[in-house]
């Protein structure tokens, strides 16, 4: 019995794949054509393979139909499909950005005027080192997608499940490595960034409560993954609102002591982080209690304790998303120590609270990756290569034309935008052009977002992981220490290594889409 074949006797897809529908019936081709794909009275959404099967079973119907209308519907079907699982991840990032936003505006605020340099700094070297844990667990929630979506594309509900068991246990397994190394070695940690001896004493003991705040993320993000994995992106959305109001109210009571709290200033936002990821976490434990016992995301306790079949897989389509982000996080923490060494506090604040601001503009790319990740996965998972190619091309269409006026958005406002920071006019004026610098690579960067989510929704973790390198530690890093230490230029010169950066990764990203090999990924096998 091959793996295709091994369905869950629990799941309802199981006696609905043994008596497929007669494509001779009207009722199915009535149903067809008048129901939306995610309509409740049909049960379990269908793979995006499905829509557009469905789509063409219609059209061919009617032969007089010029084929430029075959095409139109297929790419309509493929677009509402798409748009239908990003908004709600992109709503999550508003959410997450805004709150990151919030943050730095409270915390911008605490020092004296003139000084606010310091707190910002702090938190920019906390955040950076923090990513480490954070991106390293997100690499892990890619598997867990890619894993998922095939299983549940092919109907094998059982391995869906397996898949997201293994995925909990290589999660939290990492997150126990990374956390106890940084919280025991914070400090040096941040000495060996060039982190200044005032700005160590604020950032140790907020990196120490991220870092605790990240035992619980290990959890979360991978129930995120699962949930979207399952083409379930609005119940993370709205756990994501609660999060966010319960960081933001957390660090309204806890930074200025409100309502008779302790004034616990940039410890109390760390608090305020641990409190809202123990929120997040409670909610995801009890949407998953009330989820069907045969559904793919129906993982207990007790499969954390049990050895996963699908660890293994996990782990070869997680090591080069890891590496990606290994490779990602020490190209820009090398890039904010050759700030710190060369250009001092204040152009450390400025990236800090610029990629703070332009990650708004991030949001289409993010939101389309994901969307376009899962439905790859799944109609691979059905077999048909043909539409996992044509929703990889309509996801970077979408995500570039809502580049554009995002970008220049931000690139207008970018001096109001500052002031939401700061009153510290050093800062706001060194925002400027680092903003105007991002704007300019918003297109590049989304666009190498979504191919790179075509090609990890296929098992292909390795071609991210080389465009990675390319842009990172062979252009962009090597181009800002050149400029820094050999050509003294002036620092707007290292923001436009970041052009360069993003550039490089679309070419190479766009290249290997363009040849299809993506859809032969190794990585994963049904």
């Amino acid at each position: 019995m091959t793996t295709r074949d091994r369905r869950d006797p629990d799941s309802p897809l199981s006696s609905a794949a043994s008596t497929p529908p007669d494509p001779g019936d009207p009722t199915v081709h009535a149903r067809s054509e008048l129901e939306a794909p995610d309509d409740p009275e049909l049960g379990p959404p269908l793979p995006a393979s499905a829509v557009v099967a469905s789509a063409l079973a219609g059209i061919r119907d009617r032969i007089a139909r010029p084929i430029r209308v075959v095409n139109f519907e297929v790419r309509q079907a493929a677009t509402h499909e798409l748009l239908r699982l990003a908004w709600p991840v992109m709503a999550s990032q508003v959410l997450l950005n805004l709150t990151g936003l919030i943050d730095r505006m409270m915390i911008g605020r605490l020092a004296d005027p003139g000084g606010a340099a310091v707190p910002l700094a702090a938190v920019g070297y906390a955040t950076q080192i923090f990513n480490f844990v954070h991106t390293t667990l997100f690499s892990v929630g890619l598997a867990c997608v890619a894993l998922m979506a095939r299983s549940i594309g092919s109907g094998d509900v059982l391995r869906a499940r397996q898949a997201l068991a293994g995925s909990l246990q290589v999660s939290v397994l990492i997150t126990l490595v990374y956390s106890s190394a940084l919280f025991v070695w914070s400090e040096e940690v941040l000495r060996g960034l060039g982190a200044e001896d005032g700005v160590v004493e604020v950032a140790a003991p907020y990196l120490e409560l991220t870092v605790m705040a990240a035992l619980m993320l290990a959890f979360t993000l991978i129930f995120e993954s699962a949930f979207r994995a399952d083409r379930d992106t609005r119940t993370p959305m709205w756990i994501a609102l609660v999060v966010t109001i319960a960081k933001l109210s957390g660090n309204a009571v806890l930074i200025f002591g409100l309502f008779g709290a302790p004034r616990l200033e940039l410890w109390g936002a760390g608090l305020a982080t641990v409190l809202s990821q123990a929120v997040g976490l409670a909610l995801f434990l009890a949407v998953l209690a009330m989820r069907p016992r045969g559904g793919a995301t129906a993982v207990r306790w007790r499969d954390l304790f049990e050895r996963s079949p699908m660890t293994s897989e996990v782990i070869r389509i997680a090591i080069p998303g890891v590496l990606e982000r290994i490779v990602l996080n020490l190209g820009l923490l090398s890039y904010f120590a050759v700030l710190s060494r060369w250009y001092g506090t204040l152009a450390v604040a400025t990236y800090t609270v610029g990629v703070s601001l332009l990650s708004f503009s991030w949001i289409p790319g993010t939101g389309l990756a994901q969307a376009c990740s899962t439905l790859v996965g799944q109609t691979l998972g059905a077999g048909d290569r043909e539409a996992a190619m044509s929703l990889g091309r309509r996801a970077v269409a979408l995500a570039f034309y809502t580049s554009i006026p995002l970008a220049l958005l931000f690139a207008w406002l970018r001096d109001p935008l500052g002031a939401l920071f700061t009153d510290d006019a050093a800062v706001i004026g060194a925002l400027s052009p680092f903003m105007l610098t991002l704007a300019l690579s918003q297109p590049f960067l989304q666009v190498h977002f979504t191919l790179g989510g075509a090609h990890r929704g296929a098992g292909d973790t390795v071609t991210p992981l080389v465009a990675a390198m390319i842009g990172n530690l062979f252009i962009r890093l090597p181009a800002a220490i050149l400029i820094a230490s050999y050509f003294e230029l002036d620092v707007i010169w290292i923001w436009g290594t970041l052009v360069l950066d993003h550039v490089a990764r679309t070419i190479w990203l766009g290249i290997s889409f363009l040849r299809g090999r993506w859809r032969d990924a190794k990585g994963v096998t049904i």
